[in-house]
């Protein structure tokens, strides 16, 4: 037990130790740099002994021994590996450098799992060698191969080999190795000159050897021909028979051989001996029947070919028909006629005709003529003649029948407008061309031809009278006139347009008082429907809207306010035209109970003032003086007088026009009701202006009236004359 645990102590102090030592061998050097030179220098020939160096510098402790692991790679592939301490310097030997080794290569160190790669350096190897061309045989018969080998010597890869006969290629073969061998066969006697060339696939391209030298073949020409003979060759017409035979003809009688007789595309048999064939001939030909006789003999083909002249029996039918158009359900006639025959061989009555795929017998008197009857459908007729075993077909007559036209539909634009252009259409189902023709009140106007489908005849006309007129359509198919069709008589009504528009307000003048009402007429001269509109000014909102076909409509206002008077404008328009009346101007007054009012309420006014002025004046004349005394001052200021004085009167005379003033003093009573008595004033200042003639002037040149009015509570001390009230006063004047 032991012994076991100290093995255990020691393998683990071992793993510790020797992994340790391994991470520090890891990080004690350092990969400075890897080299790869190619020796010699590029480019080399081809053969040349090249040598790949691949050095490398690496950093190390003092006495530190390194083993790296060195890589070669061709086009990043591994060609090369080898261990070796850093300081050496690895060798890849290329001994004969072939084209095929032209390539970039790289040297790769590994240390420890620390690597690194060099730079990339090019090889480059120029030449092929020439190849070398070998044949299995150099004398052959015609048909027979032989074997051809051709070699890149010494040359290495991926090679295409090339195999030419008179310089043309002959053979292609791909291969891995430096030889490749095809199988040639050699068409045509005489004398054939072979060679080959390769090429070898780099990286980058395909380069090109050098041709081998020319080897010479020659072929024999094999003892065959073949045999044919017509029996007859000449004076041959449609129906006679021929006796055709084909055969070869051998020198050796051991070679097996294989027969074809034919004609153009038509094989009359195969042997492998001689071929006999009888036929009845047709001149399908004009420039003569051909046959043809072949022999194959291996690869080898020969053939002989003969052309005889066959003479027509009758010529092909043509089938025609009558007439040229026809409707359905139309009779027709179908004629089949073969316009040559040899005479000296039949005649006329001798050929015999027929209908497809009619079942009709053609008629008694006329041979080749049918009488059948136009289907709704297209359809197709053929005939044949035939005479003597030999029958000749015509060529397909195709009868597409005429579709009778329909009743045409005749219409017109919407609106027809006097005085305006507008367009009236007519069409109808049937076969092309049509005609058209139109009318208007039983007048023709206008004829049409339409030849495209699906397209109307359009017609333009203008009504200059408001009236109805009628109009009518007829079609027909252009080439078959005696079969006419009518549409039905189209009655069209014409729009006038809007004209002479008139505005009417009812009551007129448009002057209306508040809390009546108003109408408001527009009338115009034109064709209904018309809508009517009704606008106020500066406004595009409609008041009203009215469609009516009456050529006149009214608005009606109810109960007018001050703010309803405007200019208004009416609007008409029908499918023909837009047009706008003038403005027109309506008042709206106050009501009458309203003027009422305001002229009391004024009155009642003025009567309140006048009342107001004539109290304010009587009041202002009503002037008791209950004691009163007269003073005229010169120069002087009123002296105080005792509560008895009434009044003290003072006038002064200016240099102007006399102007007197008076003072007047005025003692209110004592009113029994109140306290006791208390001294009052009241003070009246009045501008008296004196003629100067001494006598008064009593003209109004105005007044100034200077009062002041002491109520209980004051002091008669106040209208002490020293008061500063009085000092403006003038001085009396004796």
């Amino acid at each position: 037990m032991g012994r076991l645990l100290l093995l255990l102590t020691f393998t683990v102090l071992s793993s510790y130790f020797c992994s340790a030592s391994v991470v520090n061998a890891q990080h004690d050097f350092k990969i400075q740099s890897i080299v790869l030179t190619i020796e010699p220098r590029n480019p080399v020939g081809s053969g040349t002994n090249v040598t790949l160096r691949c050095s490398a510098k690496v950093s190390t402790r003092s006495g530190q021994v390194l083993t790296a692991k060195y890589k070669i790679l061709k086009d990043d592939n591994i060609v090369y590996t080898k261990t070796a301490r850093p300081s050496e310097d690895v060798l890849y030997e290329l001994h004969n450098a072939r084209v095929f080794n032209s390539a970039m290569y790289q040297c790769q160190i590994n240390i420890h799992g620390d690597q690194k790669m060099s730079e990339p350096q090019t090889l480059k190897v120029k030449g092929l060698s020439e190849p070398v061309l070998h044949l299995s045989m150099t004398t052959i018969n015609e048909g027979e191969e032989l074997a051809a080998h051709c070699t890149a010597r010494g040359e290495a890869g991926s090679f295409t080999f090339f195999f030419f006969q008179n310089n043309k290629q002959v053979g292609r073969v791909t291969a891995s190795s430096n030889t490749a061998t095809a199988n040639i066969s050699l068409k045509g006697t005489g004398n054939h000159k072979l060679h080959c060339s390769y090429k070898v696939r780099t990286a980058d391209e395909f380069v090109s050897s050098e041709n081998s030298s020319i080897i010479t073949v020659s072929v024999k020409e094999l003892s065959i021909t073949p045999a044919l003979k017509i029996f007859p060759e000449s004076g041959i017409y449609e129906g006679d028979r021929l006796n055709i035979s084909c055969s070869a003809l051998f020198q050796s009688s051991s070679q097996s051989y294989r027969l074809s007789l034919s004609q153009g595309t038509k094989l009359h048999g195969t042997g492998n001996s001689t071929i006999n064939h009888n036929l009845a001939v047709v001149a399908d030909d004009p420039e003569g029947l051909t046959f043809d006789c072949r022999v194959e003999v291996k690869n080898v083909e020969k053939y002989i070919n003969k052309t005889i002249s066959v003479s027509e029996l009758f010529s092909a039918p043509t089938l025609t028909m009558s007439p040229t158009e026809v409707f359905q359900g139309d009779p027709m006639t179908l004629t089949c006629r073969s316009e040559r025959f040899a005479r000296q061989r039949i005649n006329r009555e001798d050929l015999i005709y027929s209908l497809y795929p009619s079942e009709i017998p053609p008629s008694s008197s006329q041979p080749g003529v049918f009488r059948v009857t136009a289907l709704k459908n297209d359809f197709n007729y053929t005939c044949s003649a035939e005479a003597k075993g030999i029958k000749k077909h015509s060529k397909t007559l195709s009868i597409r029948p005429k579709v009778l036209v329909s009743t045409p539909k005749i219409s017109v634009e919407d609106n027809v407008i006097l005085n305006r252009s507008f367009r009236i259409f007519c069409q109808s189902d049937g076969s092309l061309p049509i005609n058209y023709t139109l009318f208007k009140n039983n007048s023709t106007l206008d004829t049409k031809i339409i030849k495209e489908p699906n397209h109307q005849a359009i017609f333009r006309d203008t009504i200059n009278e408001p009236k109805i007129n009628e109009y009518r359509c007829e079609a027909k198919n252009s080439r078959h006139s005696d079969k006419t069709s009518h549409s039905q008589n189209l009655r069209v009504n014409v729009i006038v347009p809007l004209s002479q528009m008139t505005l009417t307000v009812i009551p007129s003048p448009p002057i209306i008082s508040e809390g009546e009402d108003v109408t408001i007429i527009c009338r115009v001269k034109g064709t209904g429907p018309v809508t009517f509109k009704w606008y106020r000014a500066g406004s595009r909102v409609p008041l009203n809207t009215n469609t009516t076909k009456e050529p006149y409509a009214s608005y009606y206002i109810s109960a007018l306010y001050k703010n309803d008077s405007d200019r208004y404008h009416c609007e008409a328009s029908n499918s023909a035209s837009n047009i706008v009346s003038e403005e027109i101007d309506v008042q709206v007054l106050m009501a009458l109970w309203k003027k009422a009012l305001i002229w009391g309420v004024v009155l009642l006014l003025a009567t309140v003032l006048v009342l107001v002025a004539i109290v304010l004046y009587v009041k202002s004349k009503r002037v008791r003086v209950d004691r009163a005394e007269v003073s005229v001052w010169s120069k002087g200021k009123p002296e105080a007088g005792s509560d008895d004085e009434i009044s003290k009167v003072s006038s002064e005379v200016s240099n102007e026009p006399d102007v007197e003033y008076t003072e007047v003093m005025l003692a209110r009573a004592a009113d029994p009701g109140r306290g006791p008595l208390r001294k009052g004033t009241d003070t009246v200042y009045s501008e008296l202006q004196n003629s100067p003639h001494g006598a008064a002037d009593h003209r109004d040149y105005g007044s100034v009236e200077y009062a002041e009015l002491n109520h209980e509570q004051l002091e008669m001390s106040q209208y002490h004359p020293q008061v500063s009230g009085y000092q403006d006063l003038p001085e009396p004047v004796d």
